[in-house]
């Protein structure tokens, strides 16, 4: 006898003659029924309740029996069909006397389940994908969901009428491979299956029925998977269930899993390999504030490539990871837990792979690669301070320092292509030092220097590319391209009060030069001041939107730089001042005026009397102007020679010295 085996099946090469008076002792000797004392355990229930999750619990079952089948004729070749207490199907011809038969017959050991149907194989090398994760794709199989738009709509749409036979069914009238019956499941479970939280809270609470879920349309995750489980095999999809560990509702950064397992979900078998589901995480989500559920479909979990389901799924037989090579428990622990949206939202990679980081000289590095352009947000203990967030070309880079010792919760969020921020990531930082110099504007948002972003938004090929402005005398120019149609507004803002609402953008001066804005900023004081810069779009109605801003910084404690003089409405957007910029002139003074304005027909000077300007040749408006006597002066303009109405352009303030 030669035993071969593979993946699938055992199969024996048997030489077998047996004359026909024997038959009757053959039947015999197979009719004994015979227990397998070492036959594995059978799941028979779930008990117990962890963390909002129903666990499972091995209890030993009852043996499955095998059963005998013999045709009744007696001059033909007859069959005998064994089962053992394993499921294991044994085939024997036996033939008459007096026909010659086949010398060599090869028998097919395919396992079967009690009700004779054949029991889905045991994953093996060929299911298996290689760890760590290749980029390659968030799915098991080549997928186009395009592919299913129809079916999903169609799928989410079925109501039950009976049974679930019936169900299934109707399901199945517009899908025509295997592929597209197991996806009208999942959408259906995931589109009508609720998450009874209440129910899954109770203690030794009974496995919920079938019957009972498609009634109230709720259960908890073993009944997510058995529903699942048995759709498919109804669908004639062969589907297992996955008890482990997980991941998920009630998860700590860093704890430590044992005993009862937490989590069931499914491993369906197309295209010759298996696949893993999870509908229970694919249908909503539980708020952890207020423990209610919400149907948030997540594609997600629907085929997950292994390498990333590992991540929250550790399942009780290292085979059904599917992965080469596989993942023990502490490395499960162990390991950077990437929330699904991570994935969803294009994320690649992050920069530390463990989930709890210490700082260095107060300071903690976090970096992002993502497949695509992408809007980043933080925030350390619930706030979005403490941290500079620059955005890359594919990806960003965060630098952390939190405000106190001890223990901090790092939240990295990502926008992608929708218009909601979601959590990708999640760090615990761990701080023995906090350094004293590094004090960040709490008004200094995210994202800080110019990037992709701002290109989007219209401002090009700024002259400061990186996100800090180091100052010695208090001044800087940033200039930048500007798209045609777009405004630019900045403002400039600190923590000690000297910088207030009505004086946030009297720090600032803004020119225009040949499609260039330039902004010149004058400090009031030595630290460090966010500089945010806002565009919008001319022709259309709105607020200024927020792009990026600058950190500015100065040591230097003799600056004490004074306001620019306040503009109105009518300073064109080309106009240029070069003197005077102090927003405050000295009392007593003539003080000389240089300016190039832009469609202009008469410039004069306004204070307790008026002083003309006159233009030169280079095309700049000059003239002087005293200050005595008053405590405002005023650059006004005639923009029609035909008029005789002046209109306000720049205020000064007089010194009461």
């Amino acid at each position: 006898m030669e035993l071969k085996k593979d993946s699938n099946a055992v199969s024996i090469d048997m030489l077998l003659i047996v004359h026909s008076e024997k038959r009757r002792a053959a039947q015999g000797m197979h009719s004994d029924r015979q227990a397998d004392p070492g036959a594995p355990p059978q799941r028979r229930g779930l008990q117990g309740v962890g963390n909002g999750i129903r666990k499972w619990q091995k209890l030993e079952g009852n043996d499955l029996y095998g059963n005998l089948a013999e045709k009744q004729h007696p001059q033909q070749t007859q069959v005998i069909t064994s089962y053992d207490n394993q499921g294991t199907h044994l085939t024997v011809e036996v033939h008459p006397q007096d026909t010659m038969p086949q010398l060599l017959k090869k028998f097919s050991l395919a396992k079967r389940d009690k009700n004779g149907n054949t029991r889905p194989r045991q994953p093996g090398g060929k299911d298996a994908h290689a760890y760590p994760w290749d980029r390659s794709s968030l799915k098991s199989m080549p997928l186009d969901l395009r592919q299913f738009e129809k079916l999903d709509t169609y799928a989410s749409q079925v109501m039950v009428k009976s049974g679930l036979d019936e169900l299934v069914n109707d399901l199945l009238q517009e899908t025509h491979s295997d592929l597209e019956r197991v996806r009208a499941i999942w959408i259906w479970i995931c589109h009508h299956i609720e998450y009874d939280i209440e129910a899954a809270q109770e203690k030794d609470r009974q496995a919920f029925k079938l019957t009972d879920i498609l009634r109230t349309q709720k259960t908890n995750c073993d009944g997510y998977a058995e529903l699942f489980e048995k759709m498919c095999r109804i669908a004639g999809v062969q589907c297992m269930t996955v008890p482990g560990y997980s991941k998920g509702f009630g998860y700590q950064t860093g704890q430590s899993f044992s005993g009862e397992f937490d989590h069931v979900w499914n491993a369906v078998y197309l295209e010759g390999r298996w696949h893993l589901v999870d509908s229970t995480w694919g249908s909503g989500l539980v708020d952890t504030t207020t423990s209610k559920f919400t149907f948030l479909y997540n594609e997600f979990y629907f085929l997950t490539h292994p390498a990333l389901f590992i991540e929250d799924h550790f399942p009780d037989n290292k085979n059904w990871q599917l992965l080469k090579p596989p993942q023990s428990l502490r490395q499960f622990e162990n390991n950077m837990y990437h929330k699904s949206e991570f994935y969803n939202k294009g994320m690649l990679s992050a920069h530390p792979e463990t989930s709890m980081i210490r700082t260095v000289n107060g300071k903690a590095t976090i970096t992002m690669e993502s497949c695509a352009p992408t809007l980043f947000m933080f925030m350390l203990n619930g706030k979005q301070e403490h941290g500079l967030l620059s955005l890359r070309k594919n990806g960003m880079k965060l630098d952390i320092y939190p405000p106190t010792m001890g223990t901090h919760k790092l939240q990295i969020f990502a926008k992608g292509n929708s218009d909601i921020y979601s959590s990708v990531l999640e760090y615990t930082l761990k701080c023995n030092y906090v350094d004293l110099g590094v004090r960040l504007p709490a008004e200094l948002h995210q994202p800080m220097g110019p990037s992709w972003f701002s290109e989007q938004m219209g401002i090009l090929k700024p002259s400061h590319p990186d996100p800090i402005i180091h100052t010695s005398d208090g001044r800087c120019s940033i200039t930048f391209g500007v798209e045609e149609g777009i405004s630019v507004l900045a403002s400039l803002h600190g923590d000690d009060g000297l910088i207030t609402e009505e004086t946030q953008r009297r720090y600032i001066f803004q020119l225009h030069r040949e499609k260039r804005t330039e902004l010149k900023v004058q400090l009031p004081r030595a630290g460090k001041f966010a500089l945010k810069i806002f565009v919008k779009k001319r022709q259309e109605p709105g607020n200024y939107v927020f792009v990026f801003n600058y950190l500015l910084c100065c040591s230097n404690t003799k600056v004490k730089w004074p306001m620019f003089p306040e503009s109105f409405g009518n300073w064109g957007q080309d106009n240029e001042l070069l003197e005077p910029l102090a927003g405050v002139l000295p009392a007593n003074r003539n003080v000389p005026f240089k300016l190039k304005l832009h469609g202009v027909a008469k410039a004069l000077v306004k204070g307790q009397d008026t002083w003309p300007l006159t233009l030169n040749s280079e095309g700049y408006w000059e003239g002087s102007c005293s200050t005595a006597g008053c405590q405002d002066v005023y650059v006004m303009v005639l923009e029609n020679a035909n008029h005789n109405f002046y209109s306000y352009i720049l205020k000064y303030k007089v010194s009461d010295q």
